[in-house]
């Protein structure tokens, strides 16, 4: 498992452990699961889906994952 972060300059979205979160990357989709390599995406407008049973759609925004803990800037 690891560390999640969704938020918006609003408010945080989303704040717990996850096993696994897809994104919606601006050149194709990806899934994050525990210990993925370092990596910042941008993402385009989409769902997130984190364990495969919560869903967030957003309009777009950044993704960060480093050190087991994903920080997603999203625009809702």
């Amino acid at each position: 498992m690891f560390h999640v972060t969704i938020l918006n300059p609003k408010q945080v979205l989303f704040e717990g452990e996850a096993r696994s979160v897809f994104l919606q990357g601006d050149e194709g989709e990806f899934e994050i699961l525990d210990y993925h390599a370092p990596i910042m995406s941008l993402l385009r407008k989409g769902k997130i889906v984190i364990d495969g049973g919560k869903y967030l759609a957003i309009k777009g925004g950044a993704a960060h994952f480093e050190q087991n803990n994903l920080v997603v800037l999203a625009e809702v």
